[in-house]
């Protein structure tokens, strides 16, 4: 079974960056769309960027395009999303998600495996 663990989140002030890792152990996910999300508290995880299992399609929330950049790493079995120019209202616990699809989806209920989450704040 596979395994998702999210690092790279922390404290960074408005208009800084981070990069989000997305770590997959247990077998390769190299016929796997991936896909990230985010959610703050009270409401529900929102869709925020997700990577064909090949890596050449690209889907974004409208809110983070030209900012963020998702990327994949076959060979590592690790999926990127780079976080750039952020801003206050980018806060929140940052998930990275698996789909038995090879395609890009951006809905929720079309990914099986969830990781449990890194945090990302950033102060105004």
């Amino acid at each position: 079974q596979v395994q998702l663990v999210e690092s790279g989140g922390g404290l960074v002030q408005a208009g800084g960056s981070l990069k989000l890792s997305c770590a997959a152990s247990g077998r390769a996910l190299s016929d796997n769309a991936m896909g990230w999300f985010r959610q703050t508290p009270g409401k529900g995880r929102e869709f925020v960027a997700a990577i064909s299992s090949d890596g050449r399609n690209t889907d974004y929330l409208y809110s983070v395009k030209g900012r963020f950049i998702i990327s994949r790493d076959n060979s590592k079995n690790t999926v990127y999303l780079q976080m750039n120019s952020l801003k206050p209202e980018d806060t929140a616990d940052y998930y990275c998600a698996a789909s038995p699809y090879r395609f890009v989806v951006t809905t929720e209920g079309w990914y099986g495996t969830w990781g449990q989450g890194t945090q990302v704040t950033v102060s105004s």
